[in-house]
């Protein structure tokens, strides 16, 4: 095991946004469902499922789930019986993912250091938590970013559609998985407020660190260690990255044909696992 993993200190608080646009959502739609949070995958809720890896890793101390609202949690039987025993806490969502989290970290210790993800990871597991938990907590970072190498993702899913952020040095993935370790470092709510919509466009989120830096993405001549070293002095505090070893960190669960390849890897993973060989 890494050492930095084996002797990691810090435990985190959990956040996991899991509201959005009810039963008019594509995936919820589909899966015929309230909301999306509870589009099942592998037979289970997918916003169990992230609350399970959460609670299997080694670094989160509590979760706090921002939403689904209140009607998705009463569909819900599980969701609900492990709000009344303490398992996890609650709090309703807001209209945009980026309003929810800033509500929602308004409601912590403003010293607890925050794990933020979203309710449609439906492939997070403990060792990717723990692994991405362990490098924060020796990175100095106030706040930290998980990403996959592009190429490693598209390889190991063939045919899922992934946004690449295209920088000078490489081709990445966010992995929906953030780490706030400083009061300071929640600004970055209000920063996510500005480009929200402009999330699955990069280059439009590179205008809030001015066009010149637009124009170096455009030619591929940023790097990402660049980007955040410019967004780390505009606001004020130390942004960085890691790189997750895990490809399918890369894969949420957007659209309704991202939740059928999920469901058949998964189902491909059990039926691997059943044949397998005792000690094989």
């Amino acid at each position: 095991m890494d050492p930095e993993i084996a002797s990691s200190q810090r435990t985190f608080t959990a956040l996991v946004l899991a509201g959005d646009r009810g039963p008019d959502d594509a995936v919820a739609r589909a899966a015929g469902v309230c909301c999306k949070a509870l589009t099942p995958v592998a037979g289970r809720p997918m916003v169990l499922r992230v609350l399970d890896a959460l609670g299997d890793s080694d670094h989160v101390s509590a979760r706090l789930l921002c939403g689904p609202p209140r009607y998705g949690m009463q569909q819900c039987p599980e969701l609900q019986a492990g709000l009344d025993r303490g398992d996890w806490s609650w709090v309703e969502n807001q209209a945009t993912p980026s309003s929810s989290a800033h509500f929602a970290l308004q409601t912590l210790p403003p010293s607890a250091p925050v794990l933020l993800t979203t309710a449609d990871h439906a492939l997070l597991r403990s060792e990717i938590v723990d692994y991405f938990c362990a490098k924060v907590t020796h990175s100095g970072y106030d706040l930290a970013v998980a990403l996959a190498l592009y190429d490693q993702v598209m390889a190991a899913n063939p045919g899922v559609k992934r946004t690449g952020l295209r920088f000078r040095d490489h081709t990445y993935c966010g992995c929906n998985l953030f780490a706030i370790t400083s009061p300071e470092a929640r600004k970055i709510a209000d920063f996510w407020r500005r480009v929200e919509q402009d999330r699955k466009r990069p280059w439009r989120v590179m205008k809030a660190l001015g066009w010149s830096s637009v124009l170096r993405y455009l030619l591929r001549r940023l790097t990402l260690d660049e980007a955040l070293e410019r967004l780390s002095k505009q606001l004020g505090i130390s942004i960085g990255y890691i790189i997750l070893p895990f490809p399918q960190a890369a894969v949420d669960v957007d659209t309704e044909s991202d939740w059928r390849y999920v469901q058949q890897l998964l189902d491909r993973e059990g039926k691997d696992a059943s044949t397998r060989k005792p000690g094989g």
